[in-house]
């Protein structure tokens, strides 16, 4: 009583839904990162002195399973260098791809405006569920310690054998690879397939005998996550990315600071000084991890010739 009515809701004006990615953001970012730092990074890269005077360039193995961005990061990592867009491994842009566009065992080097960098990135067969679809665990491994050639045609249903043509059977240290990288579809990472999963760490144990780090480069963090769609910079505030990444540990075992969340170059024709943080920010701690195995590898082989 007394009280004025209660005004009816407008139906045709209905209430504005909430914003959902508001609550995947953090009040403090879970990992910390100077986005001004991009030509310090750039230029500490550009300066990279490989430990071994035997080796010109180190090698990095990129895996990944079919459609992640194997190729696209490699093109991404010479596009920050180089200032613009670049296409030295061919992408495929079709969405759901069922095979790896990639076929053979390609090696890229790194080149600045000013030349080459003295380090390269081995594009292979993307990992496919199916044991007898994608690039088969033996053949990365085999490539990891220098045994496959260039341009070899990865066949999905036998290994390479020691008997082909494309088997290098004493390589040297310069053939070898001296970290490997795992490229992950952000979208599809809680979701992977378990028999995929499994390729992934056989891979991992052979690696890990010998002591080659592993980093895993988790791509299109802005179709996985409406918050960093909107604002890259939002990367390490979302508790999407965050938790999909720890979902990458517990699957794959690699831990948490050797996972790099980034975006690819895939729909611009212009560099962006956010992207190129991210690419080299996760190029710079794999490229220090391969030095490092590098260094390792030399006090080992010294130690057997005493």
């Amino acid at each position: 009583m007394g009280g004025e009515p209660s005004k009816p809701s407008n139906p045709s004006k209905p209430d504005p839904k909430p914003d959902l990615s508001l609550r995947q953001e953090l009040e403090t970012p879970w990992r910390r990162i100077d986005w001004g730092q991009k030509e310090e990074l750039k230029k500490s890269l550009e300066e990279f002195s490989v430990r071994n005077p035997d080796v010109k360039d180190i090698k990095i193995l990129v895996a990944g399973q079919i459609g992640a961005g194997k190729s696209s990061f490699i093109n991404s990592v010479n596009n920050v260098f180089r200032g613009r867009i670049t296409s030295s491994a061919i992408a495929n842009s079709s969405i759901g791809a069922s095979h790896s566009f990639t076929k053979k065992l390609k090696t890229h080097r790194v080149r600045s405006k000013d030349g080459d960098l003295p380090f390269s990135l081995i594009d292979i067969m993307g990992l496919e569920p199916a044991a007898m679809c994608g690039s088969q665990p033996e053949d990365i491994i085999k490539a990891i310690y220098g045994h496959v050639k260039n341009d070899y045609k990865f066949d999905p249903e036998e290994p390479l054998s020691d008997k082909s043509e494309y088997y290098k059977s004493d390589p040297l240290l310069s053939d070898q690879a001296f970290c490997l990288v795992y490229v992950v579809d952000a979208n599809t990472v809680s979701n992977t397939y378990e028999s995929l999963t499994d390729k992934l760490r056989i891979i991992r144990t052979r690696c890990s005998e010998n002591g080659i780090p592993q980093v895993i480069v988790m791509t299109k963090v802005d179709l996985a996550c409406q918050l960093v769609s909107k604002d890259l910079r939002k990367i390490y505030t979302s508790k999407k990315i965050s938790e999909k990444m720890q979902v990458c540990s517990d699957n794959i075992g690699v831990p948490m600071n050797h996972i790099f969340p980034l975006k690819n170059y895939s729909e611009e024709i212009d560099t962006d000084d956010d992207v190129d943080v991210l690419i080299l920010k996760a190029l710079d701690q794999i490229v220090n991890l391969a030095n490092d195995r590098l260094r390792d590898a030399d006090r080992l082989r010294d130690a057997a010739s005493n």
